[in-house]
């Protein structure tokens, strides 16, 4: 069988407070580790999350 095109990956907060999203993204089509400003709920304002491996 072929390997899947989507994988999940975790969005972890860089303000260190532990708080992560869950998301999916198209490995063949973007190869570079993904990263965004969300909203962490734990340091309540938005601050940049990054992908990490989930275990």
């Amino acid at each position: 069988m072929a390997k899947a095109a989507n994988i999940k990956i975790k969005l972890l907060s860089t303000a260190d407070t532990g708080f992560f999203y869950v998301t999916s993204k198209n490995s063949r089509t973007k190869t570079d580790k993904l990263s965004f400003r969300k909203y962490d709920p734990v340091a309540k304002k938005h601050v940049e999350f990054k992908e990490t491996k989930i275990k």
